[in-house]
């Protein structure tokens, strides 16, 4: 269909306030974060959209208790070696983006052995943002662009972490936060917003349908 995004962005937030709401630990939030990402996943798929890119892990999360981090890296290599080869068998390509360098060596390893199991996939590619921070791409990419002379948008796109992905044509924010927070400065200035109050673990497959609705009712202008 004409009016099916090429690229969902989704920045899945809600997970601690899910699990207090619940009377639960708030790390318990990140599990049933995780396991409505697989569902998501799977019903993006269905919708024929060929790109989806979501926030997992940024750059500032590093900053939070040692705790947290090091139980939400085990989850994301629990996710990966598991969740994501069950996506990847379904016909959906993995791909990370971010500051690989700053990863435990055993998420490292995960992540590029699901790249490399999935590099032939092509219903759907699942980006997957781990310690990335917006800034610190454009940096990046301004460094990359550098070394060819003058850095024009041209060279400068061409070096971003995300140069074979599609901008984002909506970005979905869950947990009632109306901001983006470093996710993907460059990519979406002409993406349509969407922040809903519904917290993460709650977000579900007819509240999808709905943003999709809306964003096909959209006209998109970018600037003319």
């Amino acid at each position: 269909m004409k009016d099916t995004p090429q690229c969902v962005g989704l920045i899945m937030d809600g997970n601690r306030r899910w699990a207090k709401s619940h009377n639960l630990p708030s790390l318990e939030g990140h599990r049933a974060g995780s396991n409505r990402l697989e569902e998501c996943v799977r019903y993006v798929k269905a919708r024929g959209i060929p790109h989806l890119i979501v926030y997992a892990f940024s750059t500032e999360n590093w900053n939070r208790s040692e705790e947290e981090v090091s139980y939400l890296m085990r989850l994301i290599l629990e996710g990966i070696t598991y969740k994501a080869k069950k996506l990847s068998d379904e016909g959906a390509r993995i791909r990370c983006i971010g500051l690989r360098a700053q990863l435990p060596a055993s998420v490292l390893e995960a992540v590029e052995k699901i790249e490399q199991e999935s590099a032939h996939n092509t219903a759907l590619t699942v980006w997957i943002c781990l310690s990335y921070g917006g800034r610190t791409e454009l940096v990046a990419a301004a460094n990359g662009a550098a070394t060819l002379g003058t850095i024009t948008e041209e060279t400068l796109a061409k070096h971003l972490w995300t140069a074979e992905m599609p901008d984002p044509d909506l970005v979905i924010r869950t947990g009632g936060r109306h901001r983006l927070s470093n996710f993907l400065p460059w990519q979406t200035t002409y993406s349509e917003l969407f922040f809903v109050d519904t917290l993460w673990p709650d977000f579900g497959e007819k509240e999808f349908d709905d943003i999709l609705t809306t964003f096909a009712e959209r006209i998109r202008t970018f600037g003319v």
